[in-house]
């Protein structure tokens, strides 16, 4: 056997693994680094080291995808100080995660239990369980309905608008209860309003907010409140071109889950490219926790090979994607502790203050993509338009 192979030694370049024993007085960050040798171990230090050295550059954008029963779990302590520290420029969550962010900005209790009750008695006695968080229907779940029913009249929401503009009126609320209740950072939706975060949902009638917004509109006429997601398409579509193409910059993302909302944040890139026909690569840096398979063939388990094939992954930057394969609510503390103890403070982009500039970027580099046969695409569709009318 040929013991000097001349490439034997780019397989051995790794850190190698030297087990030392954890002492009582570790950091997050040196157990990570000392313990998270291998496996899915490794790779959420993979994911940590990926942030520290990529995303924590001022010219990189990062959205984060929020998919699952997250603010149930109280995972907002681990979204909020990203925020904060400059590290989540944009959004985008399932309605859910958002309805119950709410709980806490107003002080209504969730609580620890176990998932081995009877459900049946559960009902009974009127309290609500995902998995093992258990919380009363009547004073958490209709109490939240009741008072977002009555900040869903407000003048602010009497029009039609996108789920970004819904929800940083929403957020200027929650950061208002926040305040008025003394419950400290607590909600996602205030953090974001605070540090001018956009955040979207991809699909705004799969949630108790959506099924609010449905009731008021049978309730009366003078209810105006209309969510247009081609609004969302368009303008988290803008913060991803804005990032590559105005600010020659690059683009991350930190997918926590799957679902709905890493779709729509990753189909950005094809909009970009097979839609508007506007030349780009995709992102440049993916990250996901997640415990779905790709072998099922489910958006949740694709993978960022599979996602260069759509456009969505830069395929010269396809070393610098890490999938985590755990729970969410294991490897995201442990993450944001790491990113906390390693990392200066970026600065915020604010992008929904810009959010106005941003859509006329887009709409200047499609029409000038155009240019030449822009008015003949624009007659052909009013005659279509007309035809069918």
């Amino acid at each position: 056997m040929e013991h000097n192979c001349p490439r034997k030694n780019e397989f051995l370049s790794g850190k190698r693994i030297n087990p030392k024993a954890i002492d009582r007085d570790y950091s997050i960050s040196e157990l990570i680094d000392n313990n998270f040798n291998a496996y899915n171990a490794g790779r959420i230090k993979d994911a940590c080291n990926l942030i520290v050295k990529e995303y924590s550059k001022k010219d990189v954008t990062v959205g984060m995808s929020l998919a699952g029963a997250l603010t149930p779990a109280g995972m907002g302590s681990s979204i909020i100080p990203l925020i904060e520290r400059g590290f989540v420029d944009w959004i985008v969550a399932t309605g859910a995660n958002m309805y119950h962010d709410m709980h806490h900005a107003f002080d209504l209790p969730l609580h620890e239990g176990s998932p081995n009750v009877n459900d049946c008695k559960l009902r009974e006695v009127g309290v609500t369980r995902i998995y093992d968080v258990l919380f009363d229907c009547e004073d958490v779940l209709m109490e939240t309905d009741r008072r977002l029913r009555n900040i869903l009249t407000k003048p602010e929401f009497q029009k039609e608008m996108g789920t970004q503009e819904f929800y940083h009126n929403l957020g200027k609320i929650m950061n208002e209860c926040e305040n008025e209740n003394k419950t400290g950072r607590v909600s996602i939706l205030a953090s974001a309003y605070r540090k001018g975060v956009p955040v979207f949902t991809s699909s705004p009638g799969d949630s108790t907010i959506g099924m609010n917004i449905a009731g008021l509109e049978l309730l009366s006429d003078k209810f105006r409140l209309k969510i247009n997601p081609s609004i969302d398409i368009n303008e988290s579509t803008a913060i991803v071109l804005n990032a590559k193409k105005y600010e020659n910059g690059k683009t991350g993302v930190i997918l926590i889950g799957g679902g709905s909302p890493k779709n729509f944040m990753l189909q950005t890139e094809p909009q970009i490219q097979e839609i508007l026909r506007i030349k780009e690569a995709g992102q440049d840096y993916f990250i996901q926790i997640t415990d779905a398979r790709p072998d099922t063939g489910g958006l949740s388990g694709a993978t960022p090979s599979e996602a260069v094939t759509w456009g969505k992954i830069d395929p010269e930057e396809l070393s610098k994607t890490v999938i985590v394969y755990t729970d969410s609510t294991i490897a995201l503390p442990l993450i944001t502790a790491y990113v906390m103890q390693n990392t200066a403070q970026k600065q915020h982009k604010r992008l929904y203050d810009r959010k106005d500039e941003l859509m006329n970027q887009l709409k200047d580099s499609y029409f000038e993509n155009f240019r030449k046969n822009a008015y003949e695409e624009m007659k052909k569709l009013e005659e279509l338009l007309e035809q069918n009318h």
